[in-house]
């Protein structure tokens, strides 16, 4: 029977590049491994027919050489399917089969109690912005799984030893042949640990573990922000038959603040100040996050949206030393429900003000005045 044209059996042209070449075959090899298809002779053909395409098309002298010469070029042992000729298997294909093992055929060798460690656990914790500014220790309570102190995490009835796995004779892995392929994976009686408990504990059911209310003290640092996490390894829920805990994540939530509002370590802080204050200027005292007081003098003829910066009075670093700014923003308060006398006196005002004394307002209508004309 005439061998089929390599590009065809993997449904590509011949100017495909090598990553298409290589995504075709991977897609017929999924589909007609061995292991997906016990005693199905025709898949099996399909995926030597596939695996023997791309080790030449896969190639770049050896594609140049099938584009020249076609399937005469490997007459001589040079990749027919008949064993796949003289090539490595393992080495040519070894990238393509790690991906789909890991997905579909048990996965690579893993470590005998990783897949037995507990779980991680999501603690959340709301704090006040002086709070995080100062730090605090907190009390916390939480549901978890704790080691069995009966036996001590290994879930075998004390007195009774745990024996080597029946089925993978304690190599946590097994294999199975088809075809040409050997293929390991995780022993799906043990789960790859290698031991079988014959006497579990009555205690925990051989799990190694049992449920409990569990009560911490933690540390939260100062300078913690809104969405900060915070591990604390080793504290999630235990493991099984004596395999490490999962870790513990806090996550900071921080509320909202009356008066300040925070940008990484700096805070933001509005203040109202009359229009003859800042007209005439003055010094005014502002509220600073420790609960002290800071002084801030106001320039006369100050503008509202006028940014003052206090240095240092910001929040702390949480990592390193020091802290950020505070920054001060003075906004002009138009006065409303005036009394005769302040009215006349602002009347008064106006009929002597003059152009040196608003510069702004005397820009703007130049500018407008220049508009209107053009």
């Amino acid at each position: 029977m005439a061998k089929r044209d390599y590009y065809d059996v993997l449904g590509v042209q011949k100017n495909s590049s090598p990553e298409q070449i290589k995504a075709a075959y991977r897609k017929l090899a999924v589909k007609h491994h061995p292991d997906k298809n016990p005693g199905n002779k025709a898949s099996e053909e399909k995926f030597k027919e596939a695996s023997e395409a791309y080790h030449i098309l896969s190639d770049k002298e050896r594609k140049q050489n099938y584009d020249n010469f076609g399937h005469a070029a490997f007459e001589n042992g040079g990749g027919g399917r008949g064993g796949f000729g003289n090539f490595d298997f393992s080495s040519n294909f070894s990238d393509i089969f790690e991906d789909f093992f890991s997905e579909g055929f048990g996965g690579g060798r893993r470590s005998r109690k990783s897949s037995f460690r507990g779980s991680d656990l999501r603690y959340d914790l709301s704090l006040t912005l002086e709070e995080a500014y100062t730090g605090k220790k907190e009390n916390i309570k939480f549901s978890t799984s704790e080691k069995c102190n009966i036996c001590n995490g290994n879930g075998s009835e004390p007195g009774h030893d745990i024996g080597s796995c029946s089925m993978c004779g304690g190599h946590g892995q097994v294999r199975s042949s088809q075809g040409f392929f050997t293929v390991q994976q995780t022993c799906p009686q043990c789960s790859g640990s290698g031991e079988e408990i014959t006497n579990p504990c009555k205690d925990c059911s051989g799990q190694g573990k049992k449920q409990a209310s569990k009560k911490l003290s933690v540390t939260i640092p100062k300078g913690v922000d809104d969405g900060t996490r915070i591990r604390l390894a080793g504290k999630g829920e235990a493991g099984s038959r004596g395999s490490g805990s999962g870790d513990l994540y806090l996550f900071i939530n921080v509320y909202s603040h009356d008066l300040f509002k925070r940008s990484d370590e700096n805070l933001f802080f509005e203040c109202p100040v009359s229009i003859a204050d800042a007209a005439l200027g003055t010094a005014i005292e502002i509220p600073t996050i420790d609960g002290g007081k800071a002084k801030i003098k106001i320039p006369a003829g100050t503008q509202s949206g006028k940014q003052f910066r206090l240095r240092g009075k910001g929040m702390p670093y949480m990592r390193g030393s020091g802290n950020g700014d505070l920054y001060v923003q003075v906004n002009t308060e138009v006065p409303v429900s005036l009394n005769k006398e302040q009215k006349e006196l602002l009347e008064k005002f106006r009929d002597i003000e003059n152009e040196k004394s608003n510069p702004s307002i005397r820009k703007f209508f130049e500018k407008a005045k220049s508009f209107w004309k053009n």
